[in-house]
């Protein structure tokens, strides 16, 4: 699958990285990658989009790769750039998708674009921190020190992130599983081989390429107020989840599913974090198109 990508010039001055795949003029599938990683896009998942006549739509959130870094940025600030996206390419209607960090990135535009997005998928997606859910229980011990530092402040975040990005800016495909650590359980380990472990590594080294802002601002974003509501969600949601999750625990998905008024819940025990997408995707864009209102 081509992609052909461009850098999209925003009416305040900053520039983002955006990747294109599928038919011309097709609806767009805009989908948000997770944390850290770029707008690369996987070519068994554009396939995916392609073959169910769909354009795949990503992008670099700000300070990741070429995006122009937005200090200071909540989950909310992507409603208006994915929505600058779609003007640019003249699309009235998508859907929308997205993956771990994505996900509450997804979920916003799900909120604030009721008239744009048709349905939407949060995957492996975290729930807001400070709601009554324990944020860490489940997690590896990566995120609880990555997390821990984002609480404690700016200053130990960046510390934090500095020294993890030291491995993760020159990670190779053979290197990725061993790099994510705890982080990833052994179906996730099964999953990151061959050309996704090729991925992975590469998403990853491109989106630190420019620094670690783009992660540094994700991460201070998950721990602070999203800026918008899930219950104003009214467009469908479905939330996919696994049962062997070490970066965000399947407790996240079944509060989100608890709060997002009409959430499908997905809860897939067998699967972790990664092969939970690998395994589905294609199952995720069917219902994306399946649970969309009819024409």
């Amino acid at each position: 699958m081509d992609v052909s990508s461009f850098a999209l010039r925003l009416p305040d001055g900053r520039s983002l990285d955006v990747m294109v795949s599928g038919p011309d003029g097709a609806t767009p599938l805009v989908f948000h990658n997770g944390t850290p990683s770029g707008g690369e896009q996987y070519p068994p998942f554009a396939d995916a989009v392609a073959a169910r006549g769909l354009r795949m739509v990503s992008y670099s959130r700000p300070g990741y790769a070429g995006s122009t870094r937005r200090p200071g940025r909540s989950v909310v600030d992507c409603v208006a750039d994915t929505a600058a996206i779609l003007d640019h390419l003249g699309a009235d209607r998508c859907y929308t998708a997205g993956a771990s960090g994505g996900g509450p990135h997804t979920l916003a535009c799900a909120a604030l674009l009721p008239d744009r997005v048709l349905a939407c998928a949060s995957i492996a997606g975290a729930a807001p921190f400070g709601v009554g859910l324990d944020f860490l229980e489940g997690m590896a011990e990566e995120n609880h020190r990555e997390f821990g530092a984002a609480l404690a402040g700016p200053a130990e975040l960046q510390a934090y992130l500095e020294h993890e990005a030291g491995a993760y800016g020159t990670v190779t495909g053979e290197q990725v599983a061993e790099a994510l650590g705890g982080l990833v359980s052994e179906v996730d380990r099964a999953a990151i081989t061959g050309d996704f472990a090729e991925f992975l590594a590469a998403s990853l080294r491109r989106a630190l390429s420019t620094g670690i802002w783009g992660w540094f601002d994700d991460d201070l974003a998950f721990i602070r107020p999203w800026g918008f509501e899930l219950d104003r969600i009214r467009v469908p949601v479905t939330v996919w989840q696994g049962g062997q999750d070490r970066m965000v625990p399947s407790a996240h998905g079944e509060w989100l599913a608890a709060h997002v008024p009409g959430a499908k819940a997905m809860l897939l025990p067998a699967e972790g974090h990664l092969s939970i997408a690998v395994v589905k995707f294609g199952e995720i864009v069917d219902g994306l198109l399946d649970a969309a209102p009819q024409p």
